[in-house]
């Protein structure tokens, strides 16, 4: 059964990365709004993503906690299948998962380069290419990028960056491709926001470099993952049923302020 938007049976989200940060607080956020929720996470992922469907649960929702390897197309295949087996509609897709690691260019090998990308760039398309086949008029995807990449650069991420980048056009190509459906298709790029992922001092910028970078923004701290959550579920939503192919920044008016 194609996910349609008018009927009467619940929304149903997959979420990619949904084991802490962004992408937990996104499928919570969902909970809340009455929307059944697929919980993506990488076997690997030190996060718990039971901790994911304690907290889906306690919001009074419903959730199914799918591992996928976003490198692979036939785990992305599976979770796709898994949550139209389940719930039997995929209205919501949000593709979440992504890696960051500190590389500078010369040591910046094709092999770090290439798992980069796979991830964080080709593991959207699988995502979207996944889910889209059983999606109906009125729903909605949503890529996760970055300011790191989405505005700015960042020395020692170029593979990052370009992944990031690479996310806004997949978005705009898609959201012309699926608009004849009725499927719209947008990003967010997040700022600087206070996940397990930025607080990694070796990749990122660790708690210390968080504090330090709050301080210069307008909004005077880094943001909250339910902050970005709270964007992606008004994108996927029919308030937002007129907006496709756009990139929202979510960053506390950092990339707006004028440098002395």
């Amino acid at each position: 059964m194609a996910a349609n938007q008018g009927d009467d049976a619940r929304p149903v989200a997959v979420v990619t990365g949904a084991a802490s940060g962004i992408g937990r607080a996104t499928a919570v956020g969902y909970a809340t709004d009455g929307v059944d929720v697929v919980i993506g996470t990488f076997p690997g992922d030190p996060h718990d993503p039971g901790e994911t469907l304690r907290q889906v649960k306690a919001a009074g929702g419903t959730g199914l906690v799918v591992e996928v390897d976003v490198r692979d197309s036939a785990r992305v295949d599976e979770l796709a299948t898994r949550a139209q087996d389940e719930f039997g509609r995929i209205d919501y897709v949000v593709a979440n998962a992504g890696v960051l690691r500190r590389a500078p260019l010369a040591d910046l090998t094709d092999a770090a380069w290439d798992d980069m990308l796979s991830v964080d760039l080709t593991g959207v398309l699988r995502t979207f290419r996944s889910c889209s086949a059983v999606l109906g008029e009125g729903a909605a995807m949503v890529a996760v990028s970055s300011i790191a990449g989405g505005v700015y650069g960042w020395e020692d991420h170029a593979h990052y960056a370009a992944a990031k980048a690479g996310v806004l056009g997949l978005c705009r190509s898609l959201a012309v491709e699926l608009a004849p459906r009725g499927v719209r298709v947008n990003a967010v790029i997040p700022g600087l926001i206070e996940t397990p992922q930025s607080s990694d001092p070796v990749n990122s910028l660790g708690p210390e470099g968080l504090d330090r970078a709050g301080a210069d923004i307008p909004w005077g701290r880094v943001g909250r993952p339910e902050e970005v959550a709270d964007v992606i579920r008004f994108l996927t939503s029919p308030a937002a049923r007129y907006v496709t192919g756009q990139a929202i920044v979510v960053d506390g008016g950092l990339t707006v302020k004028m440098r002395a």
